[in-house]
């Protein structure tokens, strides 16, 4: 069933979001000096997004909701079904933009930015996400 999915999913989200957590220097000089942590950093960003935006898409299929073909209306959907607020859905708009960026490489990346939208926004935002998610599941069961 799709809710097994979900919660499958679920785990592996949680499990990059700790992996990265565990990899992740404290230090922008640190990050900065580290080609490894750099590409490594980056690797899990692409993958939590894209686990953000499967995760979202299951949901909309379990729910029988219209889906869209633009990724960020998945978000959308999650709010207007009252599963996650508006202003996380905005965070991860702006993180499936930084997953873009490191995937597609439009423009340099600028390691400042990325270092403190991990270090400041990612690993919570993610956090906030699987809660909602969970909260909606067992709520919904």
């Amino acid at each position: 069933m799709a809710r097994g999915r979900i919660f499958d999913k679920i785990d592996q989200l949680q499990k990059f979001n700790e992996e990265l957590l565990d990899l992740f220097p404290s230090s922008f000089n640190e990050y900065s000096s580290s080609k490894l942590i750099k590409a490594a950093s980056e690797r899990y960003v692409e993958k939590i997004v894209e686990s953000l935006i499967d995760i979202s898409f299951l949901i909309a299929r379990e729910r029988r909701l219209r889906i869209s073909e633009q990724e960020n209306d998945i978000f959308k959907l999650l709010v207007d079904e009252k599963i996650i607020s508006e202003s996380l859905m905005d965070k991860l708009k702006d993180a499936k933009g930084m997953r873009n960026i490191l995937a597609h490489q439009y423009g340099s990346v600028d390691d400042e930015i990325i270092f403190e939208s991990i270090s400041e926004e990612l690993i919570d935002d993610v956090n906030q996400f699987i809660e909602s998610i969970n909260l909606f599941l067992h709520n919904s069961m």
